[in-house]
């Protein structure tokens, strides 16, 4: 029915005698596409914003003469006065100017809010410049500044990990430049494997996402690299304290490239401290980032990218324990922009990205060792359809080859192994209308096939919008979303991570998402964003503990079932503009567990329980106070609930009578239950300062010097419990970063 009746809407809108405006919105300085610029014609209430090619597509103009206002945050505004015959359509690409006076504050924002911009619900965006100015830990890292958004908690100062609404890592879906990536980070999880130097746009969908996403029940990072400079070539050098970036980017004939390498320069501090067993004999890390586009017409655009990164780790703890591990991905892309009309666009893109994770121990002479591959190969293309001035059409497909060995070896003897080779297409299709200029509604459909087990899933998804004034606008949705894949994680070491499928026996997890929002602009540059949200998780699947053992069990038997909820209040203030700027984000959140394998009572009765990453509040307070044009001051502040933790809170002796003097004594210990205790809140500080300048007509330079946990909180990580010689319990707390840590970076950009 959906599919029918969008076709007669299709049809309805062919012969209108109504005029169209297209084309591309760019960078004057560089040539980058602007994405989610917006495009107004004044007097009509008309408008669109650009797509993440940076293409815009305004349809149901009356014929007339208008001003055509186009505008981005950090740019001019540029207006163009336009006559538009009856049935014409203009073609017109437009280049914006940065803004020398909003060049004086770095934007800070979770979502970019103008007068005409079309904003959807479950929407955060965070700007590079942004990422590159909070003070952080050793590296300018794309996870660890969308933690402090709200609605997204982190789990250490050692993890960034994303835990979004209530969700885990494994329920978030990561695409760089349309192709997904598989444990994106670096030195074991502490930070993303993702360059901002190469980067142009990072767009988090904390929930609620259209179905042009899928296969992940809680949320979707979309990431798109830069083009490369168009007019002409310049580069970026970086050296700090664990990692040195080298970046340049440039035109050719038809188009332009851009290359970017990080690589860690922690082996001379490593050659220091060998004699110390705690530290790695041997440890690295690096990444990659490439991108090559080609304009074949005016119409036709091709582009090729390429990522690879890299951790490797050996340590010997202590004599005869040695650790290693070898993780990483690879990722190639080529796509395909076409415009066939000015109503019509479409994006053709093949994938294939690769992970393999190789950790290996020896204990004693016995070796163990782990090699888990991803491997996954898939096409998609995508239409938008703008089918006159009250609907925008989009569908596509995505289908592709999934492929996820998992072996197990002792002292070379292979002991598990399972292998999931999962054929998968999804097709989808939305239509966003407009009846008035006040409201909107988006409804789209998602199907699914899934080879493994032959499930087949159909996912509704609905949202809409009521313009209540010319500062307010309320939203909602709701929207079924299916997972096929879980992510068997380890909290401390990412490099440990694995995937399994579900399949025979092993339905795939669902979820449903109910959100409302109000976003509202108070005054000049401040916004105020609130979003209520409420969301169950069905049929999740862990790896269940309490298996005896993994060789000869049927693949079903490898899992524990359960389910889980979550909900919470996310509340953000922002200020965008002047010299002193940044947010307070607070969420109050819950979320809970069911699994009756994991939890009982003292009775054997299943209970739910409060997973680590619950925390019922959470704030995050960033300011920027751009000084002066060479002097800048960064801050941030965080306070959280402490994170669940299971506590003993009893012991008993086990005795066993197998030794001839005597007899063999194992002190246990007793827990009322999972996670039912708490680590005391968590707070830290962090502050910055910015030092910039110029080398002539060379280069600019720019000092960074931070400070990380300003006035030594030694936050709990976890709690370790040990037996004393007279039988009794002692609790230890292991602390995250206890010190002040300070961090300095040179960055020189020619």
């Amino acid at each position: 029915m959906l599919l029918v009746g969008l076709c007669s809407v299709i049809h309805s809108t062919q012969g209108q005698e109504l005029a169209a405006l297209d084309g591309f919105v760019t960078d004057s300085a560089n040539g980058e596409t602007l994405i989610a610029a917006n495009v107004f014609v004044e007097g009509t209430l008309r408008g669109a914003t650009t797509n993440l090619s940076g293409y815009y597509a305004v349809s149901g103009i009356e014929p007339g003469t208008y001003t055509v206002r186009f505008s981005y945050i950090g740019f001019d505004t540029i207006r163009r006065e336009i006559t538009f015959a009856p049935g014409e359509s203009v073609r017109l690409d437009i280049e914006l100017t940065t803004s020398e006076e909003l060049l004086e504050a770095i934007e800070i924002s979770a979502d970019r809010i103008t007068e005409e911009e079309v904003r959807s619900i479950g929407v955060s965006q965070i700007t590079v410049a942004t990422i590159q100015q909070l003070p952080q830990v050793f590296e300018p890292d794309v996870f660890r500044s969308l933690q402090l958004l709200p609605g997204v908690a982190q789990s250490s100062d050692y993890s960034s990990g994303l835990y979004i609404r209530g969700g885990d890592p494994g329920q978030t879906l990561i695409l760089l430049d349309r192709t997904k990536i598989y444990n994106p980070s670096h030195v074991f999880g502490f930070f993303s494997s993702f360059n901002t130097d190469a980067i142009k746009d990072v767009r988090l969908y904390k929930g609620g996402f259209p179905a042009t996403y899928g296969g992940v029940i809680g949320s979707v990072l979309d990431v798109q690299n830069k083009d490369g400079n168009r007019r002409e070539t310049d580069g970026k050098l970086s050296v700090g304290l664990l990692a040195s970036r080298a970046f340049a980017e440039g035109p050719y004939s038809r188009g332009s490239w851009m290359a970017a390498l990080r690589r860690s320069t922690l082996e001379p501090l490593l050659i220091a401290f060998e004699d110390i067993d705690a530290v790695p004999r041997a440890f690295y890390f690096y990444d990659f980032n490439g991108k090559i586009n080609i304009d074949v017409s005016r119409d036709d655009k091709l582009s090729f990218s390429f990522y690879a990164g890299s951790d490797y780790l050996r340590s010997t703890f202590t004599e005869g324990v040695e650790i290693k591990l070898l993780y990483g991905n690879r990722t190639v892309t080529g796509s395909w922009v076409h415009l066939w009309s000015n109503q019509f666009f479409t994006n053709a893109t093949i994938t294939s990205t690769w992970y393999e994770s190789t950790p290996s121990a020896t204990f004693s002479g016995t070796n163990f060792k782990q090699v888990n591959r991803v491997v996954e190969t898939s096409v998609r293309a995508d239409f938008e359809y703008y089918a006159g001035s009250k609907h925008d059409i989009v569908g596509g497909l995505w289908a592709g080859i999934f492929d996820a060995p998992l072996t197990n070896f002792f002292d070379d003897r292979e002991v598990f192994h399972t292998r999931n080779r999962v054929e998968h297409a999804s097709l989808y299709l939305q239509d966003t209308y407009r009846p008035t200029t006040n409201w909107s509604f988006t409804a789209g459909l998602r199907a699914t096939y899934y080879g493994y087990g032959h499930y087949f899933t159909l996912a509704p998804r609905f949202s809409m919008e009521r313009q209540l004034g010319p500062d307010v606008r309320m939203q909602a949705s709701a929207g079924r979303y299916y997972q096929f894949l879980t992510l068997i994680s380890n909290e401390v070491f990412s490099g440990f991570d694995f995937w399994l499928t579900s399949g025979d026996g092993v339905k795939p997890a669902y979820g449903d998402q109910y959100i409302l929002g109000l976003k509202t602009n108070l005054f000049e540059g401040i916004t105020l964003d609130t979003e209520v949200y409420y969301r169950t998780m069905r049929q999740l699947f862990v790896l269940d503990p309490f298996s005896t053992g993994l060789a000869g069990l049927e693949y079903a038997e490898l899992f524990a079932f359960g389910k889980g909820a979550a909900g919470g209040l996310e509340i953000q203030l922002s200020r965008q503009s002047g010299r002193v700027n940044g947010f307070i984000a607070y969420t109050l959140a819950n979320t809970n567990r069911y699994f009756p394998r994991l939890n009982q009572d003292t009775f054997g009765m299943p209970r739910s329980y409060s997973p680590r990453n619950d925390r019922l509040h959470d704030l995050n307070v960033v300011g920027q106070w751009r000084i002066s044009r060479r002097w800048e001051l960064g801050a941030v502040f965080t306070y959280a609930t402490g994170q669940a933790y299971t506590r003993p809170e009893a012991t008993y002796t086990v005795y066993s009578p197998r030794i001839v003097n005597g007899l063999d004594q194992t002190d246990l210990l007793v827990s009322p239950g999972l996670n039912q205790a708490r680590l005391p809140a968590y707070h830290r500080l962090d502050i910055g300062v910015t030092w910039s300048g110029s080398l002539g007509r060379f280069a600019d330079y720019e000092l960074q010097m931070q400070v990380i946990n300003t006035y030594a909180r030694e936050n709990a990580w976890f709690i370790f419990n040990e037996f004393e010689d007279d039988g009794s319990l002692s609790r230890s707390t292991i602390p995250q970063i206890p010190i002040p840590l300070p961090n300095l970076s040179f960055t020189l950009d020619f």
